[in-house]
């Protein structure tokens, strides 16, 4: 469900979709470096080989989106992680200043993309997925925003049990301007995860 809002003047509620300082400090410090953001990342042969199909999901050439992570956690700190993280996004290649309804649409598309995901941040060194699909997703389109231009993913998750997690996203313009805010309900099953026997 999505709740697009036609321009309006007049009064009403002043505007409040101002950054907390935390997620400004990212938005200064990341916004001209975006390049080399997930060098890391794509860099260390121990991250790629534990986790090579969500590697390459975000870095395949196919995919409509370029995604680029904040902060990836390495290895060692994957069993402490809080459901929350933090991505760049954008279309891959031009769609121009046209109709903001197409910006709406690809924002729709983005807002998927590891989302419900961010619920099991905690727990995905226990368990393994074994099915997981969206349930509800809304969205509240508050500024408008161009959906080829790089925009920050902030993704938290404030509940997850009983095979259900339930997720919050916010994309940010690079100006600090709240463009968009979306929720998520889902099913996620998940199997404990079977380690290799060294005997």
């Amino acid at each position: 469900m999505s709740s697009p809002q036609a321009p309006e003047d007049g009064q009403g509620c002043g505007d409040r979709g101002d950054p907390p300082g935390d997620l400004r400090s990212v938005l200064v410090t990341t916004v001209l470096n975006l390049e080399p953001l997930d060098e890391d990342l794509f860099r260390d042969p121990n991250l790629q080989k534990r986790y090579p199909l969500a590697l390459n999901r975000i870095a395949a050439q196919e995919v409509p989106i370029e995604i680029k992570p904040v902060n990836p956690s390495p290895l060692s700190q994957l069993q402490r992680m809080e459901p929350k993280q933090m991505f760049w996004v954008r279309a891959r290649g031009y769609i121009g200043e046209g109709d903001m309804k197409m910006h709406c649409c690809v924002a729709a598309y983005i807002s998927d993309y590891a989302f419900l995901g961010t619920a099991l941040l905690p727990h995905q060194w226990q368990h393994k997925v074994h099915f997981m699909v969206s349930l509800d997703h809304s969205m509240w389109f508050h500024a408008p925003f161009r959906a080829d231009h790089w925009m920050l993913y902030e993704c938290e998750s404030p509940w997850a049990g009983g095979s259900r997690g339930l997720v919050h996203g916010r994309l940010w313009r690079q100006d600090g301007v709240l463009a968009v805010t979306c929720a998520q309900e889902g099913v996620i099953r998940v199997k404990p995860q079977v380690s290799e026997s060294k005997l």
